[in-house]
């Protein structure tokens, strides 16, 4: 398949997940889509609007929350809440957990054999779990980070 064909492909899917949501397309949502997708480095929205800016300078930060909000409705991204930091967003929707490095600050994704169950939990009567996360904090291995030296 050509990447043309690919593309095509992609923003099929893209367009379909939106419109089965409830959202119609705007040039807006599909760039800041792929800035997402560009890096995959779980951006904050600030992040998230400086660099949608480079290639669509007239895109607001009212904007950019408002395609964020539609792209994690639609499951195309997903919110990464860690502790009282910024919101960050992760366009990865296959199963995965968060590494969260307490000295660098970077998170990567780390990729789960199976999907995340429910612990061994008593939950109250009507409760049912619709999504678990799960999140690692420590060092990563980059040299630079001042963790490392640690070990």
């Amino acid at each position: 398949m050509s990447d043309s064909a690919k593309a095509f492909q992609t923003d099929e899917q893209f367009n379909q997940r939106l419109h089965t949501s409830g959202f119609r397309f705007t040039p807006q949502r599909q760039h800041v889509y792929n800035v997402l997708m560009e890096t995959r480095d779980h951006p904050t929205a600030d992040q998230v609007f400086i660099r949608s800016r480079e290639g669509m300078p007239e895109i607001s930060m009212a904007t950019v929350y408002n395609c964020l909000d539609a792209l994690v409705k639609s499951g195309l991204v997903r919110q990464v809440s860690l502790d009282r930091a910024a919101t960050r967003y992760c366009p990865n929707m296959t199963e995965h957990c968060h590494f969260h490095c307490t000295d660098c600050g970077k998170i990567f994704d780390i990729d789960l054999d199976d999907k995340p169950s429910v612990p061994e939990a008593k939950l109250p009567r009507g409760f049912k779990p619709e999504q678990i996360e799960v999140s690692m904090r420590g060092h990563c291995p980059d040299k630079g980070c001042s963790g490392h030296s640690r070990n």
